[in-house]
């Protein structure tokens, strides 16, 4: 026993791995399949070629037996029916009457036969079972009765004519080692004195059978060349076929990954491959010359952008100057020019915010947006915005509750970029709660940080997920907004998550609220598998408290919300393109986040 225990293991151990390796080339073998329009052309026409030739060549191989079988046995009829006629006739007029005469011609009718020009190679003279005088039975080998069945005599005895029985010729009673074919012919004579006796007569179709079987090695000779013939034929071809649509493949991909000068060797001829080429270039070129175009008109835009963008901020710094002396009177003025100053003053604020989206779009479009890259813990970015946002909570009537984890969420970002991508969920979520509550929530762990707004109000439909960070986009344009928006704040949102090799997801359904989860990783280099949140965030019907108060959980099964204090205007860090000054900006006209 503890000898077959690890022999046991060793086969089980080689069986695996024999297993492994076959299911690896047999993957192998699957991949190359698939990816090679070559190999399935060649592989389906062998295929069908071997289905092909096996049908022809079980055809032709039984159409030869059968016409060899028939015509041998034809043959065998007619010269055994002769031969029994002249057995007939020497038995009629031999004058032998007594027991030893009749007994010596049965002898000697056998002998002849044996030695008479006949194809039979064994003869069988048999007395019936009934008959009253029998004599010994006469054959030209001993032991040869047992090729003789009982079912093959009695339809001899039967029947007054032939009746035929294919057989198995042992190979003792043949001239070769091994059992040949064969077919036995029965038929009744009258011998004198004594009554009717049966005569046998055995056929080999050994002859027949080696014809078939030369037949047969010629006939899969034939198929193995007519198969290779057809495999190195159907190669040819489709290499042919292929070989261009390969290429075109391979340029293809290269343009694909953005090298637009690639080009197809120049074919010629006029057949279909020639003008593939041709067509295949020409649609290259223009496509080269119509990305060059767009880029350039890109281009175009992206310089306009921020030259607009850039020249406005010198006017528009002396228009808010003026606009500010002009505000600051506005109780001197009439009601009518005092609405005026308050319009204006509420406005310039709004172009200002406009002017600095704009600014920032640009700098990501000209790709020269860069990270400020720190430590810091998620859980602080996420109470100062909190913080920062509770008076329009309060105005909204909306309650605003953070959840943040127990253990630090500290990861490599840029905090200002972090901030604005939290601030836009968070205002956004307040706008569009419709009064219900708006749940922040922190996560983490051990790659990656995240944060997850979650809002109860009018939700978004599906079409309008997939259309919720493109620029300038609304989910209802006609909706009244007291923080005054651009549209472009999850776009810019987007783009900072995607700076930081990040994700912002939406998650929405119409009547039950919308959710944006940031995914961000901790340390640069780490790709995104999974999110430490669920897109869907927390739902957890709790109710407004008291107005005034911010419910901020640390741990979620820390302390009762506290009181906060009375805020002032916050400052909100600008956008410093070229060293410009950009004034700060109240909560009451933050950033629009949607």
């Amino acid at each position: 026993m503890p000898r077959a225990e690890p022999a046991a293991r060793r086969v089980r151990r080689t069986w695996r791995r024999w297993r492994a390796w076959a299911v690896s080339r047999t993957r192998y073998v699957v991949r190359r399949w698939r990816s090679s329009l070559q190999l399935r052309v060649v592989t389906s026409a062998l295929a069908l070629g071997v289905v092909a030739v096996a049908l022809l060549g079980l055809y032709l191989s039984i159409s030869i037996r059968d016409g060899l079988f028939e015509q041998r046995v034809d043959r065998i009829e007619r010269e055994n029916a002769s031969m029994t006629e002249q057995v007939r006739t020497s038995f009629s007029i031999s004058p032998a009457t007594s027991r030893s005469d009749l007994q010596l011609l049965l002898t000697q009718m056998v002998q002849t036969l044996a030695s008479s020009a006949s194809s039979a190679q064994d003869f069988l003279l048999l007395s019936a079972p009934d008959q009253p005088q029998r004599l010994a039975d006469t054959g030209t080998q001993p032991g040869i009765k047992d090729i003789i069945s009982e079912d093959l005599r009695e339809s001899t005895r039967a029947t007054a004519g032939q009746v035929l029985q294919s057989v198995q010729i042992p190979a003792e009673y043949t001239d070769s080692e091994v059992s040949e074919p064969g077919v036995v012919v029965g038929s009744t004579v009258e011998v004198p004195s004594i009554g009717t006796y049966e005569l046998y007569a055995i056929y080999s179709l050994q002859a027949e059978q080696e014809t078939l079987s030369f037949v047969q090695r010629t006939l899969a000779i034939g198929a193995l060349a007519i198969l290779a013939l057809l495999g190195v034929l159907t190669w040819v071809v489709t290499r042919q076929t292929v070989a261009p649509v390969r290429r075109a493949a391979t340029v293809a991909s290269r343009l694909a990954d953005g090298h637009l000068d690639e080009r197809l060797p120049d074919a010629k001829g006029q057949d279909e491959m020639a003008t593939l080429t041709r067509t295949f270039n020409e649609m290259a070129g223009n496509l080269e010359d119509q990305i060059a175009r767009m880029e350039e008109l890109s281009a175009a835009q992206r310089r306009f952008v921020s030259d607009v963008s850039h020249e406005l901020r010198t006017p528009l710094t002396t228009i808010r100057m003026a606009g500010e002396v002009i505000h600051a009177s506005r109780d001197d003025l009439d009601p009518a020019a005092r609405r005026s100053a308050e319009l204006l003053y509420t406005q310039l604020d709004r172009f200002e915010i406009l002017l600095t989206d704009l600014l920032e779009i640009s700098r990501f479009d000209a790709g020269a947006a860069v990270l400020d890259v720190e430590q810091r813990d998620l859980r602080d970015v996420v109470a100062a915005v909190a913080d920062a946002s509770m008076p329009l909570a309060e105005s909204k009537h909306v309650f605003l509750s953070v959840t943040l984890p127990d253990e630090p969420a500290t990861a490599d970002v840029d905090p200002r970029r972090v901030e604005r991508i939290v601030r836009n969920l968070v205002v956004n979520a307040v706008e569009h709660a419709e009064g219900k509550p708006v749940e922040v929530t922190v996560g983490v762990d051990a790659d990656a940080v995240a944060v997850v707004v979650r809002d109860h109000g009018v939700g978004l439909a599906p079409d309008e997920i997939d259309r919720v960070f493109h620029r300038f986009w609304r989910a209802d344009p006609a909706r009244a907004r007291t923080t005054g928006g651009t549209g472009l704040g999850l776009a810019i949102s987007l783009e900072d998550a995607r700076l930081h090799a990040g994700r912002l997801e939406a998650w929405g359904r119409p009547g039950e609220g919308a959710s944006f989860r940031l995914t961000l990783p901790r340390r640069a280099g780490i790709r995104l598998a999974r999110s430490p949140l669920p897109l869907e965030g927390p739902s957890k019907g709790v109710t407004a408290p008291p107005t005034g108060q911010l419910p901020v959980v640390n741990p979620p099964t820390g302390p009762t919300p506290t009181a906060i204090p009375e805020l002032g205007v916050v400052d909100i860090d600008g956008v410093d393109i070229a060293h410009a000054h950009v004034p700060t900006v109240r909560p009451d006209v933050d950033e629009e986040a949607r």
